[in-house]
């Protein structure tokens, strides 16, 4: 199941899980929209490509609730 983070990694903009606009990595890094389009499309930490973060909304995201560690690492 994915972890659903609640930031981006480059820019710390919050990505509530039941909105659109998440980027992730098969490692699950997560970006913002703009962050991604920024870095092609490409994951700086893996090389991996990022695709759309898929939504959890309703009574998926209360039984599986995203997570509430933030990654926020900084644009490199």
């Amino acid at each position: 199941m994915l972890e659903m983070r609640p930031d981006c990694e480059r820019c710390g903009v919050d990505l509530p899980a039941d909105a659109p606009g998440a980027f992730i990595c098969s490692f699950e890094c997560t970006f913002c929209a703009e962050c991604t389009e920024a870095m092609d499309d490409v994951c700086p930490n893996c090389g991996g490509e990022l695709i759309d973060r898929p939504t959890r909304t309703g009574k998926r995201l209360e039984r599986h609730p995203a997570s509430t560690v933030r990654v926020y690492k900084g644009a490199a």
